[in-house]
């Protein structure tokens, strides 16, 4: 078992085994111990720390300021039964830095590691085992960093790791897509539109995978729900790629994604269930009867050019 336990992502939580650190309710400790944290790859010059966590509107200065918060946030460490402050943070004259070699978890880390290993692969092509480290990932962000903070800084970081969670989960929604796992993707789908409510590519894969898996009404709910988050947060309507596939579902003329091969080597089954695999037999049943019209109204425009050759 790691010697701390820090999270950050959603609310600010630190322990040793099963006790909680106390001693971090200053907000300015907070901030300081955040910022260390989320920046551990390099020392940071105290004058540099101070100025920007406290500014000229503190009595004390900002220097002073930083003193007392690393002195609030050793206590806090050592009050856990050991001199942890020593082992976690490295504290010199002129710079302050996480100990790189404390045995620390801090699921940030996790964060950007799972992120890291498959930021240069599509969702079609993760293996298993980048499947499930996504999924581990996403399962650490159980919100952003502190709501209630508004620094410049705090809000930079904020923004960074929610846009590294949606690209991690749209890479499993397509990965989901992919290998015939609808209900995963639209699980996926969700979580997206529960951080970006007019995330418009979100709501097209949506209505694809509610079709494909043999729910074209749930589809076209997804289509009214685009054009009312589209309305609502940025006054637009949606665009040519969304009506046309709202066009598709409606005259039921959607044709669906291929399938990635399992790992057993065979095609991935698109439906296991009558109710799901019906509906796209019928739909490639009635292409295939307008193909076969199309074919004989060419036979009968031809036959009478040939026949007046004989």
């Amino acid at each position: 078992m790691s010697l701390l336990r820090i999270s950050l992502l959603g609310r600010l939580d630190v322990r040793s085994g099963h006790t909680v650190l106390n001693g971090l309710e200053a907000r300015r400790v907070q901030e300081l111990f955040c910022y260390l944290v989320l920046y551990r790859d390099r020392p940071h010059p105290r004058e540099a720390l101070a100025n920007l966590l406290w500014d000229e509107r503190h009595t004390d200065s900002p220097t002073r300021c930083l003193r007392k918060a690393l002195w609030q946030l050793r206590s806090a460490l050592d009050s856990l039964g050991e001199p942890l402050s020593e082992r976690v943070l490295q504290i010199e004259p002129d710079w302050v830095q996480v100990n790189p070699d404390a045995d620390v978890w801090i699921d940030v880390a996790q964060f950007e590691q799972a992120f890291q290993g498959v930021q240069n692969l599509p969702g079609t092509d993760l293996d298993e085992r980048d499947v499930r480290h996504l999924q581990d990932a996403v399962s650490l962000y159980r919100g952003g960093l502190q709501e209630s903070w508004y620094v410049d800084w705090y809000l930079y970081a904020r923004a960074r790791f929610q846009h590294l969670y949606l690209i991690m989960l749209d890479k499993l929604m397509e990965h989901s897509e992919a290998y015939g796992r609808f209900a995963a993707g639209l699980a996926y789908g969700t979580l997206i539109l529960d951080c970006e409510r007019a995330r418009e590519r979100t709501h097209r894969r949506l209505m694809r995978l509610h079709y494909v898996a043999g729910d074209r009404t749930a589809a076209l709910r997804q289509y009214e729900l685009c054009v009312a988050a589209l309305d609502e947060e940025l006054g637009v309507g949606p665009g040519r790629r969304t009506e046309r596939l709202c066009h598709q579902i409606k005259v039921d003329r959607l044709s669906p994604s291929p399938l990635k091969p399992d790992e057993t080597g065979g095609k991935v089954r698109v439906a296991s269930s009558p109710h799901v695999l019906l509906p796209r037999l019928k739909q490639l049943q009635q292409l295939l009867a307008e193909i076969q019209h199309e074919i004989n109204q060419d036979i009968q425009a031809a036959e009478p050019a040939v026949d007046g050759q004989k």
